[in-house]
Order: C-alpha cells, then structure tokens, then sequence
C-alpha cells in the first residue's frame, strides 16, 4: 500500500517531468532555429542559412563578408487532440465506471458502466511558457501562438580567412496546457521545456578556395516545467476499492475491536480508494542555467552546382536540479490514518516501513541526470538547373544514450526503502527509470527556385522516425513519427539586405492500443506508476504550425 499511496505521487511526479524532454526529441530538433532552413525541410548542411550556420555547420561562416546581422522572429502554434475509448470488455478489477469515458452518473455501489461515450476528448486550450526568473509556468494568453525572437552578429575581417560569429537562438521554446477537468490532465495539464542558446562564440576558417572548417560553442539554459494531476488505475488499488465498498460495508457504522484486528483498521477510513479516484496534483520545476555543448563542421564546394556539409553536434551531459510540489488526496490520507488506527494496522506499518501520516502536501528538491543527445548531420546541394537547386541530408540522433533517467531526492525516502526491495533501480534516496529509446536516421530534401535576381522561392519536406518504442509511446508526447513540410520566399531588397519568409506545418497522429504502453495504458499489477488510462485506446493528433520572418543584414 505504502508503495502505491506515497512512492506512485512522487515518482509518478518526477518521471512525468522527465517525459518532456522526450517531446524535444520529437517535437523540437531544428524547429526553432532559423526559417529559411525550416523551408527547406532542414536540408541546409551543404547550404547553412546565414548566421545560423554557428548551429546547422559552423564552416557556412566563411561565405560572410564584413559585419552582418541576422534578426528573425517565429510565431509557433500548438494544436494537440486525445481521444480515449473504451475497448470491448474493459474494466480495472472488475469495476468500469471510469469517468473519462462513463456517462452514467456516479452512484454509491456502481462498479459498471452501463452508458460508455463513444469517446473522450482532451484539447490543448493555451499555450504555456516556464519563466526562469520566477522559476514557475505561466499561461501564454488564449488564442495567441507563441513568439521567439533570434539574433545573431557574424564577422569577417577584410582580407583574413576566419569569420566570427555569436548567436541567440532557441532550439526548442515549446508549451502547452489544458483547462480544469480536461482528460488528458492525467499525463500533463500544463507542460513547458525550454532550451535557450544565450550564447555561441563560434570561428569558421576558409582552409582553400574549396574547403571550409568550423566550430562552435554553445551555452544554454534549460528548463522544464510540469503541473499534473494524479490517478493510478491499478488492479492493487481496484483490490482497496473492493474491501472499502463490499468488505468494509457491514462495518461502516458499527465497527468494533474485532474487525480492527482482523482488517487492520482498513475499515476506519472516511474515505475510500480507487482506480479511477483523483490521488491529488503535483508540479515540477527543473532547471539548469548553463549546458554546454559544441559543434564542429565541414563545407567543400568544388563548383559552383555542387555542395557537401557535414556537422557533428556533441551530446551534454545535465544535472537539472528544482523543486517539487504534491497536494495528496483525501483517500491517501484515510487509508493511511485508518491502518494507524488498529493496533494490527500499526504492527503491520511498524514491519514494513509504512508512514504513520500522510500530509495534505509535499515539497522538497530534486535533481536529474539527463544527456542531450549528439547529432550527426551530412548533406548535398545540386543545382539542376541554373536557377532551381536541390537539397538533401541525412541525419543521426543518439536518442539510445538515454538508457536511464536518474533521480535524486534530498532526503532519504522512506517509501523508496520499501520500493529497493523491488527493483535494482531503488535506493532509498535515488530513482532509476529504465528506457529502450533508439537512435533513428532521418532526411530531409529541399528546393530552391530563382524566380528572379531578388525573389527565390523555397519548398521542403522532412519525415520524422520516431525515437520512442511502441511501447512506451504516451500522451504527454503526443508525437511518434511525424512529417514535416516547409514553404517559404526569400527577397533581396539590395544589395545589402535579405528578408525572408517561412510557414512550416508539422503533423502527428498516433493510435495506442490499450495495454501496449508502458507510459499510458499498460494494465495489471505491475503499470504502478506512469498508466493513467490503463485499459484504455488512445489516440492523438498533433498539428504544430510555424510563422517566421528573418532580417539579414550587412553593415
């Protein structure tokens, strides 16, 4: 019990918060960077866009001249739906009157649900945003889609063959959260992962006429942010239900010392427990304000119609450290309060480690251990035609570093002591939460049309491989594989100066069978900790929509 009521709200809490990160591996990776690559379906690594070259191939800086600047601006919109439907024979020991997917009206002694909707819905409702200075989430205000600003400054001295450059840019600014009571606040109600480059002193060298080097330093922030509420849909909880409903019933009114001894006091309790039942909320706020990491490339041109890039962008290693905040259930409480109760419910506590208390609330620290991945890139530019070019890369992510997520609380645990008998990844002050992330390969292909001496125009299309197994496909990253596709125009007002503009539309649907997913709907005794819809089909489809305009000027 102690390990269901005490240890599921809080590591339930904490892995929820690692989850986010997932949805950069799906959802960010190159999304947030620069617009004119976003055209082109990412395939830039032979053709680096401008100054974001510090990011895509730091050897594109050599094709500046002098001083420049490059200012852009991005408009992203996030449009996620879940749906939950109740398969043929559903139930959680026995009992179906779910709420997310039960019209009936609760009643006292119900167990089936004899009127199920043909399906629930959960909306995205506003955009969310995790503020570093007040360490908490905020709301993004209703119908409006998100704004990141980007920046950069490059240089190249008259004469010399390095170029300079440093750059402000997000590679993932991503939020979401939904109104009170929605479905899917089981796995997320307000979610916010921010990685924020500040700074990215980079060199580029022009070795011959042909080949180019470069490299790059980047500092970034990181963040997540996560508010939730809590249920666990497990055959041990439906077993609490049936001895506090149809055990305990007789002796609601008219217990006595008898019934104590022989069910530990579980009878005491004002409040029962359930599968479907609400065991309360929690957030989590983590953060690490500098994550660095590098990238090295290489360009060579041996003509004007034909390119090759390649860029290496190293993996970083993370110790996001923050808080966490759990407001308990009523039911937790009862339960626990009701075993203290009886002389035997205490000996039964005393033996196995169990608190005498639960509180209304939980705070306290918490720190992960988390690798961003390294990235591996190459691509080619050919032009067909004098005025129509092609583009295309293939790329790498090491999405199978994350072997584990680690956990590290400040204070020992006593629900974990209990939980390290268990499993080899408990201690009494640290979780483990195994993984089977693979390392996809992806591409992308662009084209770019000269219209004239001032306008081209942009096509692009990348489809995405997912990293997350079929199995521990969920809804907080309502993503699995994904395409994208990119438009866009870009205008050369003088010599001087070039405006770009870029609208990119990325599309995800998903559809998990119940008891196939580790992370949303697995059922039985063992889905403790991250199975809010146990038993349940899910489905999601996920639109994100990008606006963006660049400003590219020299001085």
């Amino acid at each position: 019990m102690k390990l269901n009521l005490r240890l599921q709200p809080l590591a339930y809490a904490i892995i929820l918060s690692s989850m986010p990160v997932i949805s950069h591996a799906q959802l960010g990776q190159n999304l947030s960077i620069d617009i004119r690559a976003l055209s082109m379906g990412n395939a830039v690594t032979a053709d680096p866009p401008g100054i974001s070259a510090i990011h895509f191939n730091p050897a594109g800086l050599t094709k500046i001249e002098g001083l420049q600047t490059d200012v852009q601006g991005l408009l992203v919109d996030f449009n996620i739906r879940r749906e939950f439907e109740a398969p043929a024979g559903y139930n959680v020991f026995g009992y179906s009157d779910d709420p997310i997917i039960c019209n009936d009206v609760a009643t006292v002694g119900q167990k089936i649900c004899s009127d199920f909707k043909d399906y629930a819905v959960s909306k995205v409702d506003h955009p969310s945003l995790y503020v570093p200075v007040l360490k908490k989430m905020v709301n993004w205000p209703q119908g409006l889609p998100l704004a990141a600003p980007l920046a950069g400054a490059a240089y190249k001295p008259p004469g010399s063959k390095i170029t300079y450059a440093s750059a402000l840019y997000a590679p993932l600014v991503a939020g979401f959260g939904s109104a009170d009571g929605d479905p899917g606040n089981f796995m997320g109600q307000q979610v916010a992962i921010e990685r924020i480059t500040y700074l990215s002193p980079s060199a580029a060298y022009k070795v011959s006429d042909n080949l180019s080097l470069g490299a790059s330093i980047g500092m970034s922030y990181q963040a997540i942010g996560l508010k939730t509420d809590l249920r666990f849909p497990n055959e041990l909880i439906g077993v609490l239900r049936l001895i506090d409903e149809d055990v305990c019933g007789p002796f609601q009114e008219n217990g006595n010392i008898v019934s104590d001894l022989l069910l530990f006091g579980l009878c005491n309790a004002e409040e029962g427990v359930g599968p479907f039942k609400s065991f309360g909320s929690m957030e989590v706020a983590l953060e690490q304000t500098l994550s660095p990491s590098y990238n090295l490339g290489l360009l060579w041109e041996p003509s004007d119609d034909f390119g090759f890039g390649m860029v290496y962008q190293s993996n970083s290693k993370m110790k996001l450290k923050g808080d966490y905040a759990i407001e308990n259930g009523r039911g937790g409480q009862e339960l626990i309060r009701a075993l203290s109760s009886s002389v035997t419910g205490a000996i039964l506590q005393a033996i196995l480690g169990f608190p005498s208390y639960v509180p209304p609330s939980e705070t306290g620290k918490v720190s992960m251990d988390l690798e961003y991945p390294a990235h591996f890139q190459a691509g080619v530019k050919y032009k067909v035609l004098p005025d129509l070019q092609f583009n295309f890369d293939i790329g790498w992510t090491d999405y199978a570093a994350w072997d584990y997520f680690r956990f590290k609380f400040d204070r020992q645990v006593s629900a974990l002591q209990i939980a390290k008998l268990l499993s080899n990844d408990v201690t009494a002050s640290s979780l483990n939460l195994p993984l089977k992330f693979r390392s996809p390969w992806s591409w992308g292909v662009g084209m770019e049309y000269s219209a004239t001496d001032r306008l081209k125009l942009r096509l692009g299309y990348e489809p995405r491989k997912s990293a997350i197994p079929d199995d521990r496909r969920n809804t907080l990253v309502p993503i699995n594989n994904a395409q994208m596709f990119g438009a866009g125009m870009g205008y050369r007002f003088d010599p001087d100066t070039d405006i770009d503009l870029t609208v990119m539309h990325l599309r995800s649907r998903d559809n998990i069978p119940a008891n196939t997913s580790g992370l949303a709907n697995q059922t039985g005794v063992n889905n403790l900790l991250l199975n809010p819809y146990a038993g349940l089909n899910v489905k999601t489809n996920t639109k994100v929509t990008i606006l963006g305009i660049a400003y590219r000027t020299k001085w």
